[in-house]
């Protein structure tokens, strides 16, 4: 299949969902790991059209949401500086932090800019030589090579006006998180294709042996989705726990080994904090020493993190970690909507609660 319409082919979803049925003998929880799939499930009513002993978590998939609230708020501190020009993807424009968000510091005369493309600070950067610019760089394996590819070039061209506000996680310690945790429900899991197109599959062979769970990468279509149920599914039945490649189209088993390299390079492996999940070992990028002189914390002075609270009448942790649905929220569509958020699964293009008030209220 080439293009988009085949994977969205309502006979062949059926044969799917029929074959689901089928081999179907018991309850299952099955995380889909990315916010684009999430979005996909609940667009499409996939897990309405699911056996009823099929039960869907949504997981912490979506960089923006996850992103911690004093990241944010040092992302605005940063933004309302004089002679700062601050860049970053539009998505984080109206994540909220403790007392308001890139949005309004934009309304308050900051230079705060929506770029396309991390290398579009690049030209900023040389066509305000008296100005300091910074990116917000945030994501998970998938943006960190273009990442990386800005701050290397930075390097390479010595523009020393420029540095990165980096928020980077990554996904294999957020799910050995979720298996290790007492609360956990989660039996298999949907790999997020896009991130195993830069890492691989490799680094969850280790992650299903130890934890005995089935994962399965896909793709972020419909019958993407279906068929990466299924082969989950079948698993769970046999008693098997492997990684299968579903997104077969974009993903091998090494992933690119160019942009691997570019992001050891640049990058270096660090703990963070997770919006509404907390510290998680291991989870984060963090620049190199090599590289540290771009780093906007460093160059700005920022202090170590004071820890912020969420509202209280937001439940975006308990939904980031899959404990919840965003229909179980009292202030879900009521004083929480996607033009007043409170928290960043309401405000996000991945978010899980973006994606229920879009395609379910």
């Amino acid at each position: 299949m080439k293009y988009i319409a085949e994977y969205r082919d309502g006979e062949t979803a059926q044969q799917y969902l029929t074959a689901i049925k089928n081999i179907t003998t018991r309850p299952w929880n099955i995380m889909e790991v990315c916010g684009g799939q999430t979005h996909t499930i609940v667009r499409f009513g996939i897990a309405d059209l699911l056996p009823a002993d099929i039960h869907l978590v949504h997981g912490p998939g979506c960089p923006v949401c996850i992103t911690p609230l004093e990241m944010i708020d040092k992302a605005i501190e940063i933004s309302s500086l004089p002679d700062v020009i601050f860049c970053s993807f539009g998505d984080m424009l109206r994540v909220p932090g403790s007392t308001q968000d890139l949005q309004s510091v934009r309304a308050q005369g900051g230079d705060v800019r929506c770029i396309y493309s991390p290398l579009d600070c690049l030209k900023i950067a040389r066509d305000n030589p008296d100005k300091h610019i910074v990116f917000f760089a945030v994501g998970f394996e998938t943006t960190a090579p273009g990442n990386a590819m800005l701050v290397y070039q930075a390097a390479q061209e010595e523009l020393n006006n420029l540095s990165v506000l980096v928020s980077h996680v990554l996904v294999p310690p957020a799910i050995q998180t979720i298996m290790s945790s007492p609360q956990n429900r989660v039996q298999g899991f949907l790999a997020a294709g896009h991130v195993c197109a830069i890492m691989g599959t490799q680094e969850y062979t280790p992650l299903a042996q130890q934890y005995r769970v089935p994962i399965v990468v896909t793709g972020f279509e419909p019958l993407d989705i279906l068929q990466g149920l299924y082969l989950c599914i079948k698993q769970l039945e046999e008693g098997h726990a492997q990684v299968d490649n579903q997104y077969a189209r974009a993903v091998t088993e090494q992933g690119n080994t160019a942009a691997q390299n570019l992001i050891t390079q640049v990058f270096r492996v660090t703990s963070r904090k997770w919006r509404g999940i907390g510290d998680i070992p291991q989870s984060g990028l963090s620049l190199s020493q090599q590289y540290a002189r771009f780093d906007a914390e460093q160059r700005f002075g920022m202090a170590a993190d004071t820890p912020v609270e969420e509202p209280k009448e937001c439940i975006s942790g308990l939904i980031l970690q899959g404990l919840k649905k965003p229909s179980q929220c009292p202030a879900f569509g009521k004083t929480c909507t996607p033009e007043h958020p409170l928290g960043a699964t309401m405000v996000s293009g991945e978010g899980t609660c973006a994606a229920y008030f879009k395609y379910s209220t």
